[in-house]
């Protein structure tokens, strides 16, 4: 038998699953995240925490370079980040449908041998 909570992930997949699978929107999505990181590498970088790390990106590191780096950075885990999620939330919508097809089934074949008793 399903949880509560799992019928609720049922219902809310099937309403929300074409919509959150749309490339453009998982991107927009997990942009913030994305963004966190790279906000994360900035604030390392400028920190000085590691001073020989600061000493070698100052001299041999041009910040154009480091921006575009942290921008990719971000793109790409803004997007993997999102895609990932949508898999994972497809994978249990689809286990929790095959558990709830078999309880369905268990219960008819039970409910059938009841009636040849």
């Amino acid at each position: 038998m399903l949880t509560p909570e799992e019928e609720k992930f049922i219902l809310y997949w099937e309403k929300n699953r074409d919509n959150k699978s749309k490339i453009f929107r998982q991107f927009l999505m997990g942009l913030g995240i994305g963004l966190a990181i790279g906000i994360a590498i900035i604030i390392s970088v400028i920190s000085n925490w590691y001073k020989r790390a600061t000493m070698v990106a100052n001299t041999q590191l041009d910040p154009t370079v480091l921006l575009i780096a942290i921008l990719v950075i971000s793109f790409f885990i803004a997007f993997f980040y999102k895609r990932y999620r949508w898999e994972m939330n497809e994978q249990q919508y689809m286990e929790l449908l095959a558990k709830k097809k078999k309880q369905q089934k268990q219960d008819e074949a039970a409910e059938k041998q009841g009636n040849e008793s």
